[in-house]
């Protein structure tokens, strides 16, 4: 049991250190020898998790798909009935906005080294990508019924673009707080989806 516990945290100390070292320097500028040394253990030592970089990569890139779609499916299935369409958007962005600045690196890794993914993970990332917009989409329009589909579609990949800018805002530290800059993109990607929307009658 303790080796089952064990094994997922290393892993994932691999992945953290390998995504902050390939978001500073670029894929192709790290070694394996330096993610090793990063989280304590030998470069050949990650062989044991890892087939090489390009797995680490791939599993970076597809995990953080995964988990964006699966985060939001279950804070749909939380509000069930009982919340507003309101509430769902609000509760959407708030997951987004916890990934845009909590994963600033991968948001760099996606925009730089998505295309060095084989083609299989890269298809698998834009269909798990489809699926979280399209999520998004139909909760938007809920909200903004004078929106249709194709304006919602922009819409909400425009506030994407807005929430996941958290790696340009400024080096840690320059930022107001992360609580201050969560309401500040909370704001923002709400009167986006507004201003996107034709007023009623």
């Amino acid at each position: 049991m303790a080796t089952r516990t064990d094994a997922p945290t290393r892993r994932e100390q691999i992945l953290k250190e390998a995504a902050r070292l390939f978001a500073e320097r670029g894929f192709h500028g790290v070694g394996v020898d330096e993610i090793g040394a990063a989280v304590g253990i030998s470069g050949p030592g990650l062989y044991r998790h890892f087939a090489g970089k390009d797995a680490m990569l791939a599993e970076l890139l597809v995990g953080i798909s995964g988990q964006l779609l699966t985060g939001a499916r279950r804070r749909l299935a939380e509000a069930g009935g009982g919340a507003g369409p309101e509430a769902v958007l609000d509760s959407l962005i708030e997951g987004h906005i916890d990934f845009a600045l909590d994963d600033r690196p991968l948001i760099t890794l996606h925009d730089r080294e998505l295309d060095r993914l084989r083609d299989s993970d890269r298809k698998l990332v834009r269909q798990l990508q489809r699926q979280y917009v399209e999520l998004w989409v139909d909760v938007v329009r809920q909200v903004h019924p004078t929106l249709a589909e194709p304006a919602a579609r922009s819409a909400v990949h425009s506030v994407f673009g807005l929430l996941n800018s958290t790696p340009h805002l400024g080096r840690r530290g320059v930022l107001p707080g992360r609580g201050a800059t969560a309401e500040l993109l909370h704001r923002m990607a709400k009167g986006a989806f507004a201003a996107a929307a034709p007023a009623e009658g």
